[in-house]
C-alpha cells in the first residue's frame, strides 16, 4: 500500500494540487492523509480518484466540534498508525481525544504521522516512528521548501520520504516491524 501525506497546505492549493498529481503520477497512491491546517483544502484534491483521509488542525474551528476526529488511529497492514495534527496533546484538545504521549508510552502505536511545526522530518523516539511531511506553502518562515511525504506499507517494513514538490527526495528512512 502507497500512502500520500501532506500537511500544512495553507489554501495553497495548487502546491497541494501538485504534490498530489506527482504521488498519482510517478507513485500511483491508494490514499492521501491530509494531517491539517487547512483540511478543508482537500476539496481541490477530491477529483484526483484517491481516498482522502484528513484531520482538522489545532486552530480550525473543526477542532473543537466532537463529532469530527482530531485524531485518528488506523491499522494498514499491521501497523498502528496516528494520524495526528500534533505529535504531543495540545491546549485546544477535547477531553476525548487521544492522547499521543500516552499511546507512545504504552506502545499503542507505532507510527505518528504529524504536522504543525512545518519541519520534515522522520524520526524515531522510544521505538515510535514520527513522520513529519513538513508543509506546502510558497514561502514559510523557518526556511525548509514545501515538501510531502510517500509511505509504503509493507507488513514488515515501512519505507518513508520526504520529497519536494519539484519531485527530487529529501530524506528518507527504512522502518522495520518489531
Amino acid at each position: 500500500m502507497k500512502i500520500g501525506v501532506v500537511s500544512d497546505s495553507h489554501r495553497e492549493l495548487e502546491n497541494l494540487k501538485k504534490a498530489v498529481d506527482w504521488l498519482v503520477k510517478n507513485e500511483n497512491i491508494n490514499l492521501i492523509i491530509h494531517l491539517g491546517d487547512d483540511s478543508d483544502d482537500v476539496k481541490a484534491i477530491e477529483n484526483f480518484g484517491v481516498e482522502i483521509l484528513k484531520v482538522p488542525g489545532v486552530f480550525e474551528n473543526y477542532y473543537q466540534n466532537p463529532e469530527i476526529p482530531n485524531r485518528i488511529l488506523k491499522n494498514f497492514k499491521n501497523w498502528k498508525i496516528l494520524i495526528t495534527h500534533t505529535e504531543t496533546s495540545h491546549k485546544n484538545d477535547l477531553p476525548t481525544d487521544l492522547k499521543p504521549e500516552k499511546l507512545v508510552a504504552e506502545k499503542n502505536v507505532d507510527v505518528v504521522f504529524h504536522g504543525h511545526t512545518h519541519v520534515p522530518k522522520v524520526e524515531e523516539k522510544e521505538g515510535v516512528l514520527f513522520v513529519n511531511p513538513g508543509h506546502l506553502k510558497k514561502e514559510d518562515k523557518k526556511g525548509f521548501p514545501p515538501s510531502f511525504a510517500l509511505v509504503e506499507v509493507e507488513d514488515k517494513e515501512l519505507k518513508i520520504k520526504i520529497v519536494g514538490l519539484d519531485g527530487k527526495e529529501i530524506l528518507s528512512k527504512i522502518f522495520k516491524k518489531r
